[in-house]
């Protein structure tokens, strides 16, 4: 079965110990976009890894992780995580693959992404800043540079040197500093040695896959609302994160994929700026103090508020998503009311799905219903009876509610933590 994995909400949602729970039964794991600007938090044995490019699947030996055509990637940061994952013990040579079609992002990217949102003032989106935007945009432009001329030294070399050319005016305009040619072309270049036993074309690889009969799993960056067509714009990632992009991203049809699970928390939290309906500040407050809510890349604070049934099932539309992961439901023990958004109000409408409009959205008001908590720690819970009674009712609830099935339930962040229904 080749499954498709999506973030439900606004990213943050725990994919990443999911994706490494599900890998058991799959063959590969296959990353299909977004950059660096992702982060994925995977605790196994005590350990804690951090992955921003590799697939989460890493960690399981006897898995091929690919990073597909359709991500950005920064060779440095890429090398970086590698060495990373190797100091933890986690072995990384032919199990890991990367699409020769896959963009480059460069420090001029990074710098022009810094300088936009300087520019944007209090209207900034909230980006990382790790060029992730720039570099997308470079792509549509039909500008950019890829693995298969980082590969290339003279290619890539040439290439470069035109293009920090241009992008030095653009700096110099913008009074920021510019880039070093040389700097960067010796710092790449090094980079491509490393990388370039990796470098191949994935789409052939994953198709004959699927010609053996392998298991793919596709791992979604990101989350729903900031996909760049279907978000919250403009504060979205810069790439397809629903469901079609695994198939943009990766080469593979939409006819070989088995099913969307979408993953959501019990709760909804997001990063950045933008709308954000049923944000609330005493639960904020309660999943801080608890040391939760940080986030992976940036270390920020994350904002959180109750479940909004509203976003996720207009997310279950847009992906078609299957069937449910629902993760951190052990955030929630020492409640003993949980609020659930069931619709909006925008004006004396009743709105069920988020409206397009940013500036819409930011007017609605969130229609809850309340549910009793269990106020019991759920954490050691090892299949579904084990839980509350009320947690399991919450939980049928809120997937009722999004409109798909309830597949697994997460009680903390270690793989036995995770009950299968």
């Amino acid at each position: 079965m080749n499954t498709i994995l999506v973030g439900a909400q606004w990213g943050d949602e725990g994919k990443g110990k999911i994706i490494d729970f599900l890998t058991e039964d799959a063959h590969i794991v296959v990353r299909s976009q977004g950059g660096n600007n992702a982060g994925h938090t995977v605790i196994h044995a005590g350990t804690k890894y951090v992955l921003h490019l590799i697939p989460s699947g890493i960690l399981r030996p006897g898995k091929t992780c690919v990073i597909g055509n359709g991500v950005v990637i920064d060779p440095v940061a890429l090398v970086g995580e590698i060495e990373g994952m190797k100091k933890l013990k986690v072995k990384i040579g032919k199990n890991l693959l990367i699409s020769d079609a896959a963009h480059i992002v460069f420090p001029y990217h990074r710098a022009l992404d810094e300088q936009r949102e300087i520019a944007k003032g209090k209207n900034k989106i909230g980006t990382t800043k790790r060029g992730i935007g720039p570099a997308y945009g470079d792509k549509a432009a039909r500008t950019g540079l890829r693995m298969c001329d980082l590969i290339q030294p003279d290619v890539f070399s040439a290439k470069l040197q035109a293009k920090i050319k241009e992008n030095n005016a653009i700096l110099k305009a913008l009074g920021a500093k510019p880039i070093s040619f040389k700097e960067v072309n010796d710092t790449y270049l090094g980079a491509a040695e490393k990388l370039r036993p990796f470098v191949t074309n994935t789409v052939v690889f994953l198709h004959n896959a699927l010609k053996a009969g392998r298991e793919i799993l596709f791992e979604g960056a990101q989350g729903t609302f900031l996909d760049i067509d279907h978000g919250t714009y403009p504060f979205v990632t810069s790439s397809n994160t629903t469901a079609g992009g695994a198939c943009t991203g990766s080469g593979v049809p939409p006819h070989r994929m088995d099913r969307v699970l979408g993953v959501m928390k019990a709760y909804t939290t997001r990063v950045g700026e933008g709308p954000f309906p049923t944000e609330d500040a005493e639960i904020s407050d309660m999943l801080h103090a608890m040391g939760r809510e940080f986030g992976a890349t940036t270390g920020r604070a994350r904002r959180c508020g109750w479940f909004d049934a509203v976003a996720t099932r207009y997310a279950t539309m847009i992906n078609g998503i299957d069937e449910l992961a629902v993760t951190n439901l052990d955030g929630l023990d020492k409640l003993a009311r949980i609020r659930v958004c069931t619709h909006y109000k925008l004006g004396r409408k009743t709105i069920e799905v988020p409206p397009t409009d940013t500036r819409l959205l930011v007017q609605c008001t969130p229609v809850y219903t309340e549910f009793p908590g269990w106020q019991t720690a759920t954490e050691n819970a090892k299949k579904f009876t084990d839980l509350p009674a009320n947690a399991r009712k919450y939980l049928h609830a809120i997937a009722e509610l999004t409109g798909a099935k309830l597949r697994i339930a997460s009680v903390g962040p270690g793989r036995e933590q995770t009950i299968v229904l």
